[in-house]
């Protein structure tokens, strides 16, 4: 650990200092020359630090997507052939004696609560719209406070309060509590996902950024396979079993973030925290190399940035108004069809076996984000964009259409969600590539709460579709949505292969856009 005698180091802990841009650049680059320093290499504690930061994608994918199960319509049988009971009948419009659910009541809240019949049908989506729109609001509000607390702060409570709030929902006894926790929920997973990403990168140097970026997704993939696998082996209990089964673990892994994981050293150097900045670079594992560091460096220097806030660039430049706005409207688009397929498996949309269906869906995660990993350098960002944003809004609209053809219906539902699992990684590089490093990570974040919006929008649309008829009118609608959004895409600029900008000025002087 750093020596607290030490005078230089002690005189200007948490204060705030001169910007000496004639010696050095930026704080990344005095970070990047340590690393240097380490031989081009990772070690093995920056490792288990950036797996078990991204371990948090495991638990919010499970939170995601744990509706799918938990809200699932279950299905039923006639008790008695001696009435007009049949396959084909309005379980509303029968009498109790004349049918009855083929599992226990308690495994779903849809038995359990009777939501079947209620007089609208968008009720059985407000679960899951309530989650997004916590994600909406978290994202906006979290998004800000992140860059003042920490990290890894950040992080830990964000965890928490997803994980706390799950537990609460398996005591609740009635729609609106579970909405109302369930908002709460998507709250605090809308710090994970940004603060996992940063966190891992700030603690490596640039050679290894976007390998460690990847690791997320991978946590998240692995933590949408295995919900189906614990749905399956608790399906005849309670959906309150896969709740606590799902968010007790998170709340040891909150423990594990808050002891185990250390605070970016960029930030705590970006607020003057040089003692602790220096600590974190001077644990076991990096002792030898942190000695290389000039301490005049961390003392002296402090994050500047060359262009004001977001929403005064915004104001002040239409064309970065303009682009964002274009790739927000992408971003809503692919939003429907990546959240609404998968969640429409549990309303028995377009699912020959719900836990099948869902498992395919969550390992196609996995080769779609590969594909971006390896061939983003290759293809044309708008071009590939359009055609993955069409694809998939034709396939979603056929689902409906093949409703008679179970293993067709499977096949198009998850070419709809392969295209927008892949459209979606495509569209955040291409919207961290259009924008300058000094709005990056905001405008990259605003475009994210666009993929969440069309979460939200999407389990209402596709539950007010009531009847077979006009479930096949809100698919349709949702592809179309999808489609049209991605061809906008068009009026963005190509940005492959082209050069770096490290904010406005050089964006305008050089006509560059983003390449990362």
């Amino acid at each position: 650990m750093a020596n607290s005698t030490t005078p230089l180091l002690s005189n200007h802990q948490d204060q705030e200092f001169p910007n000496l841009n004639d010696h050095f650049s930026s704080l990344e680059q005095i970070i990047e020359t340590f690393f240097d320093t380490c031989n081009g290499k990772i070690a093995w504690p920056q490792i288990l630090q950036v797996i078990l930061v991204s371990l948090a994608c495991f638990f919010e994918a499970q939170q995601t997507f744990i509706t799918i199960f938990t809200d699932a319509i279950p299905s039923w049988h006639c008790v008695s052939t001696n009435t007009s009971c049949n396959s084909m009948s309005n379980v509303c419009q029968l009498s109790l004696t004349e049918w009855n659910w083929d599992k226990p009541i308690y495994t779903s809240i849809v038995s359990e609560w009777s939501l079947h019949c209620f007089t609208s049908s968008i009720l059985q989506g407000l679960p899951a719209s309530s989650f997004f729109m916590g994600c909406l609001l978290g994202g906006l509000v979290l998004g800000v406070l992140g860059d003042s607390i920490g990290r890894k702060t950040m992080l830990f409570f964000g965890c928490l309060i997803m994980s706390i709030a799950s537990i609460f929902i398996a005591f609740c006894n009635n729609v609106w509590m579970y909405s109302a926790l369930r908002f709460l929920s998507g709250y605090g997973r809308a710090a994970i996902g940004s603060s996992v990403l940063v966190l891992c990168s700030e603690s490596v140097g640039k050679r290894y950024q976007g390998k460690v970026g990847t690791i997320g997704f991978f946590m998240s993939t692995f933590g949408f396979v295995s919900l189906p696998c614990l749905a399956y082996f608790s399906k005849d209990y309670s959906w309150r079993v896969l709740y606590l089964s799902t968010s007790l673990p998170a709340i040891v892994y909150c423990l594990l973030i808050q002891f185990c994981v250390y605070e970016s050293p960029i930030w705590l150097l970006s607020k003057g925290k040089v003692i602790e900045a220096y600590a974190v670079l001077n644990t076991s594992h990096l002792k030898k190399e942190s000695s290389n560091l000039d301490h005049n460096k961390l003392s002296f220097t402090t994050m500047s940035g060359s262009d004001p806030p977001l929403i005064k660039i915004l104001l002040r430049k239409k064309s970065i108004l303009r682009q964002l706005l274009l790739a927000v409207a992408a971003g809503f688009g692919i939003g429907l069809m990546y959240y609404g397929m998968p969640l429409g498996l549990g309303n028995g949309n377009f699912s020959l076996n719900l836990y099948l269906s869902t498992g395919l869906n969550a390992l196609l995660e996995l080769p779609s984000f590969l594909i971006v990993f390896f061939l983003v350098e290759k293809c044309k960002r708008r071009s590939t964009l359009v055609g993955l944003s069409v694809l998939s809004g034709v396939c979603g609209m056929s689902c409906m259409i093949a409703s008679e053809r179970k293993v067709l219906q499977m096949v198009l539902e998850l070419t709809s969600f392969f295209s927008a699992c892949t459209a979606f990684d495509l569209l955040l590089i291409y919207t961290s590539e259009m924008f300058p490093t000094s709005i990056r990570n905001a405008a990259v974040s605003i475009v994210w709460q666009a993929v969440v919006l069309g979460g939200v929008v999407s389990p209402v649309l596709v539950d007010a579709g009531g009847d077979s008829n006009n479930k096949i009118l809100a698919y349709l609608i949702l592809g179309i949505m999808t489609a049209t959004a991605g061809c906008l895409v068009v009026f963005l600029p190509e940005t492959k292969g082209l050069e770096i900008c490290k904010n406005i000025e050089e964006q305008e002087q050089k006509g560059c856009i983003n390449h990362v």
